[in-house]
């Protein structure tokens, strides 16, 4: 996936917000706000994108987006309990539709046997719809999973839209 191929996923995503007259907020752990990044990149998104929460540590969900302790020790910050929390937490303290959120291990450093390097659990949260969640086991390095996490983000706000 090309930085190219992102922009056009968050062009595609701007038309579909646009014609909805819907907004969207985004929570990211490990993309480090790289589809807030992509999305901002379109001319015009302001009128179509609220808000990113980029929360990298434990303490940053959970002041950030009220993701609970419970969760982080149960589950841990990787985790599809913590993405749900994460999107549900995104639209409650944002006036967005929608919300995607993304928490993962991008490497080289912090995987582990159960939680390996390149895995990443999504939440796409809407006003209307119940929570989606999605689990990806992506390959390469560092760069490589982040940008696959972004454009897997977007991807998902597209169909949710779509």
């Amino acid at each position: 996936m090309t930085e190219g191929e992102i922009t056009r996923l968050a062009r595609r995503l701007g038309r579909l917000a646009r014609r909805r007259g819907v907004d969207i907020a985004t929570a990211e752990s490990c993309t480090g706000g790289g589809v807030a990044t992509a999305i901002t990149r379109i001319s015009g998104s302001a009128k179509w994108f609220d808000r990113g929460f980029v929360t990298y540590t434990n303490l940053a969900k959970k002041q950030m987006l009220g993701v609970t302790q419970k969760s982080l020790g149960n589950y841990g910050a990787v985790s599809e309990q913590v993405a749900v929390e994460m999107a549900r937490g995104a639209l409650r303290r944002s006036p967005a539709d929608v919300s995607v959120a993304i928490t993962g291990i991008a490497g080289p450093t912090g995987g582990s046997r159960s939680k390996p390097v390149g895995l990443v659990w999504f939440a796409w949260a809407s006003r209307r719809l119940p929570v989606q969640t999605r689990c990806f086991r992506f390959r390469g390095d560092r760069t490589a999973i982040r940008r696959q996490s972004v454009a897997v983000a977007l991807k998902g706000l597209i169909q949710l839209l779509g």
